[in-house]
């Protein structure tokens, strides 16, 4: 990938105004031993995600990944921020109620109004640990972050909920005796039924205590009253097929299948448009957000 001087760099000019500003040399010769190991020709749901949010930390792949989406479904920018917008209210409503450990999967990049930021507003003690399995999106979030005591970046794979939860990163800064808030917005549906998501959310189930929560926002094309939208999801979603991270739609009834030993909150199962305040009647944009509690295991399966 180059700029319009054919310079060779992971990111485009950091952008500190209306016209931006271009990294100092030695910027991008960090950023640059950053790229190295990573295939750059091949597309990543997570950069082509942070360029749908007017990200910059994206590659040439990525951006024709995100416009073949955009192409097929006009609304998938719109999706994105919305995702972004449920994922920022799920948070204020945890640490509004007393739960201030959260742990995200499938952070990928840094944006504006990211989990720390919001939680901090709310109680500045929260202590976040971030995770995702793409490189980039470690390497950039830690160098971002700096040194705090209240926050971590983990690279790992929420597939392996065990090996996840004992990393240091997670392990060493959340205490599982107290709530924490799992927050999986916008990456369950990256995780495929081969995966067997379900199990995968059990695990964590039985490591969190009493008083927790989850999280989750799901891609769907499950919108009967709405048929052209539910082909544009579906056409938009074909294209992930091409990245190492395939899209799983799944129709709402799939979805409270999968939350299976959780309770739903209040108001329950909605498009992620419709969670702002205020829209419950907003057109639906694709996708199902739910915050959940823990159910006990039963006495048997203990």
């Amino acid at each position: 990938m180059s700029d319009h001087n054919g310079t060779n760099f992971l990111f485009r000019p950091t952008r500190t105004g209306a016209h931006g500003t271009i990294p100092p040399a030695n910027e991008r010769d960090r950023r640059r031993r950053w790229w190295d190991p990573i295939d750059i020709d091949q597309p990543n749901a997570a950069r082509a995600h942070d360029f749908l949010l007017g990200g910059s930390h994206n590659g040439d792949a990525d951006r024709r990944l995100a416009r073949t989406v955009s192409d097929a479904y006009p609304g998938a920018v719109s999706l994105a921020r919305a995702n972004r917008a449920f994922l920022r209210h799920a948070v204020r409503h945890c640490v509004g109620n007393g739960i201030t450990q959260l742990l995200e999967l499938g952070a990928g990049l840094p944006t504006a109004g990211s989990v720390h930021e919001v939680a901090w507003t709310e109680d500045p003690s929260a202590r976040v640990a971030y995770v995702d399995v793409e490189p980039v999106a470690v390497a950039y979030s830690r160098d971002l972050l700096g040194h705090t005591d209240q926050v971590t970046v983990t690279q790992a794979d929420l597939r392996h909920p065990r090996a996840m939860l004992s990393s240091p990163g997670v392990a060493d800064l959340l205490d599982f005796t107290r709530p924490v808030a799992v927050l999986l917005v916008g990456v369950l549906h990256f995780v495929s039924d081969s995966d067997q998501p379900a199990q995968i959310l059990r695990t964590y189930r039985d490591a969190l205590a009493p008083g927790s929560v989850l999280v989750v926002a799901q891609s769907s094309a499950d919108y009967p009253e709405h048929p052209r939208l539910a082909e544009a999801i579906r056409a938009a979603n074909s294209h992930y097929a091409s990245t190492r991270t395939p899209g799983t739609l799944r129709s709402r009834a799939e979805l409270i299948e999968l939350l299976d030993g959780w309770e739903l909150e209040p108001p329950g199962i909605l498009d992620v448009a419709r969670w702002e305040r205020g829209r419950m009647h907003a057109d639906p944009l694709g996708g199902y957000g739910a915050i959940t509690r823990p159910l006990p295991a039963p006495v048997w399966a203990r």
